[in-house]
């Protein structure tokens, strides 16, 4: 075997040197962008870290922002229950109080009725009290007031002398078959 020529081994080295420069060349380059990479992956990771640091500030903010809205929603329903009972009072009152003033309604149509039969009863009671009057049952007044159409004998056969809402009303058609109007 023969040795090759000088210039082959020299052409050998220049090209095993430009060979090695170049592997040191990707080398660098490779190192560089093993840093690079390297660098931008512990950004993202610092970054990713950061966003979930702030991702769980953010869900923490959102869960006590919750809390505090079921907080014055329940505040709210407790409010919102108490006036429902206020109005359902008031409404039980309107109610109480229509009841009455129908009743006081009533009570003033039929006053006229009323105050002339005071009136009567007034007059009775001095026609009694006169010095030498008899309240004897078989006096011609008593007679007369016995064969008159007055329902007196009729209310003292009732034990209770309440009248109901029916008995008033019967009542109002009564005075309109004698003619008054009030």
């Amino acid at each position: 075997m023969s040795a090759p020529p000088a210039v082959q081994i020299r052409e050998a080295n220049a090209h095993l040197a430009a060979l090695h420069g170049r592997v040191a060349e990707l080398e660098r380059r490779l190192g560089a962008a093993e840093r690079t990479v390297r660098g931008q992956a512990e950004s993202l990771i610092r970054k990713d870290g950061e966003l979930r640091a702030a991702l769980r500030e953010l869900g923490a903010a959102k869960d006590r922002e919750i809390t505090a809205l079921q907080q014055k929603l329940l505040s709210s329903e407790e409010t919102i229950q108490k006036l429902l009972n206020v109005i359902q009072k008031k409404d039980d009152l309107i109610v109480q109080l229509k009841h009455r003033s129908h009743l006081l309604t009533k009570i003033c149509r039929n006053r006229p009725i009323l105050d002339n039969l005071l009136s009567y009863m007034a007059e009775g009671e001095q026609l009694s009290t006169l010095p030498g009057t008899q309240s004897d049952s078989s006096s011609p007044v008593h007679d007369e007031f016995q064969e008159s159409n007055c329902i007196t004998n009729q209310i003292s056969k009732h034990k209770d002398f309440s009248l109901s809402e029916d008995d008033l009303e019967d009542q109002e058609l009564d005075t309109s078959q004698f003619g008054t109007t009030v």
